[in-house]
């Protein structure tokens, strides 16, 4: 069996993947609170594997109510080195037509700033560096997965992280061409930064569901398109998946398990020995 292990967000359907070996659920608490729901482990051709549905098993939580710390935390907790996030966007291209799959490779921010997207604070200050905010050995890897699972995929592009719930208004959306973005989604972003942190590569499947509201001759996003086709993507996700697992390889040649070798600022006589305690998981062998 690989010694590595790879964790895998996102909706219902995921954590039952067919061909899923020796499963077991796991009950996690964190310093940052309760994560989104249990974690589902297992094995999956020979590659451990753990699984969290991002909104909570039946849809529960809005994207600016998940606890990405926590998440996140978990996944480092089990022992998790590279995540794949699976996430339902819209387009913001022609090109990019729903049911298409797009692997991003950058962000452009449009959350409020209430979402916890640092473990740091009270008292210790961390800058990481998040020019490339994602990890480009693992998105090569999901792309050559993708086109090998059958599916029509982009490589590259940038996604709109917006706060949501409510989808854009449609000057919003026409304002988002301006800036050759491709897919605009809800969650993605927060999860990047906090992986980064924790020293997880981190990797989007994105899954095209609707044009937003900008394209004329498509009608406006309703939640039953997007219903639709997440239903029709749901067996390509775990196809992309399972070819990606084994190709993966166990030992990371990338810079993100280094992440934060110089991202503290804080002089480490200052950080309490509580402080010190909460984020040992994270940055314990930097302190």
């Amino acid at each position: 069996m690989s010694e590595t292990t790879i964790g895998v967000i996102g909706g219902s359907g995921l954590y039952d993947m067919e061909g899923l070996e020796q499963v077991d659920r796991i009950t996690l608490e964190t310093p940052f609170g309760a994560p989104s729901d249990e974690y589902v482990t297992g094995v999956l051709n020979g590659v451990k594997m753990v699984f969290l549905p991002r909104h909570g098993r039946g849809h529960r939580l809005l994207p600016s109510e998940v606890n990405y710390r926590a998440n996140i935390y978990g996944m480092k907790k089990l022992g998790v080195e590279r995540i794949i996030s699976v996430s339902a966007v819209g387009s913001l291209k022609d090109s990019i037509a729903p049911g298409h799959i797009v692997i991003p490779d950058q962000f452009y921010d449009r959350t409020k700033g209430i979402r916890k997207d640092t473990f740091f604070g009270d008292g210790v200050v961390a800058h990481v560096g998040f020019a490339d905010p994602v990890c480009s050995d693992l998105s090569d890897t999901l792309y050559n997965a993708a086109r090998k699972a059958g599916a029509t995929t982009h490589k590259g592009g940038t996604y709109i992280c917006m706060e949501g719930p409510a989808f854009s208004t449609r000057a919003e959306s026409f304002s988002y061409l301006t800036l050759s973005a491709s897919v605009i989604g809800m969650t993605n972003l927060t999860e990047a930064k906090l992986a980064r942190e924790a020293e997880i590569c981190y990797g989007i499947i994105a899954l095209s569901t609707d044009y937003d509201c900008w394209h004329d001759s498509h009608d406006d996003v309703t939640i039953e398109a997007i219903i639709k086709i997440i239903h029709q993507n749901v067996a390509m996700a775990k196809n992309i998946i399972r070819h990606a697992v084994t190709e993966i390889a166990s030992e990371r040649s990338c810079s993100c398990g280094t992440a934060m070798q110089y991202a503290i600022i804080t002089d480490r006589s200052v950080i309490t020995e509580a402080t010190k305690q909460k984020l040992e998981l994270i940055v314990g062998k930097y302190m």
